[in-house]
């Protein structure tokens, strides 16, 4: 065996990754790293600067002195901290600065389980266990929407699926680790799942992944 287990989580944003990743650290009793949160930090920490996202000197800057204890900001769970941390993550130089802070935490003896855009491509290549969730552009919209509406923001779902649509172009499109499936990611489309099924069919992925691990 080389290294630690690691289980990378990718997908677009309200795919159900976050949750999954948080049921997997959970299953097997693993550190889970919410990667988004970085970039969620970096922006709100660039704002309350009076620094702009696009301004790559300054959220540079602000990711070089991110702290983890940063990450535990209610302010990073709105919907404007989900737009900054998709308009600082095009930055080459704010990602090159999170690198070994996502990559420390991977290297954990015990294993982890990181999600984000770019964990099985970029930042942990090498994970033993890698997943590409999914769902489609409507549903992820329904369910940012309600998960907004529940902390109390009042917006529209057509505004949430046109941010969800931008989101997806920028990720995607973005010239610094842009998000896409790391070829031997097992791809995992929750459009028709509850967050149970979910989970299980995750957890079979990595149940697999595992028993190939322990051969190696």
């Amino acid at each position: 065996m080389n290294g630690p287990f690691v289980i990378a989580v990718d997908g677009p944003a309200a795919s159900g990754k976050g949750t999954i990743a948080a049921r997997l650290g959970q299953a097997y009793g693993l550190p889970v790293l919410d990667t988004g949160l970085l970039y969620r930090a970096v922006g709100v920490m660039a704002q309350r600067a009076g620094q702009d996202a696009s301004d790559e000197d300054a959220c540079a800057a602000a990711a070089a002195v991110l702290r983890a204890e940063d990450l535990a900001d209610p302010a990073l769970r709105t919907r404007e901290a989900g737009e900054l941390a998709s308009r600082v993550a095009v930055h080459p130089r704010v990602r090159a600065a999170l690198l070994s802070f996502q990559q420390t935490f991977a290297s954990q003896e015990q294993g982890s389980v990181l999600d984000g855009r770019d964990i099985g491509t970029v930042i942990c290549p090498d994970a033993p266990a890698k997943l590409f969730v999914t769902a489609t552009p409507e549903v992820r919209a329904e369910r940012r929407w309600k998960q907004l509406q529940e902390q109390g923001e009042a917006v529209g779902y057509d505004d949430v699926l046109a941010d969800i649509r931008i989101r997806d172009a920028r990720d995607g499109g973005r010239d610094a680790a842009p998000m896409r499936p790391a070829p031997d990611a097992v791809l995992l489309d929750t459009s028709r799942m509850t967050i149970g099924e979910a989970a299980d069919a995750a957890r079979r992925i990595v149940e697999a992944a595992r028993a190939r691990w322990d051969r190696s």
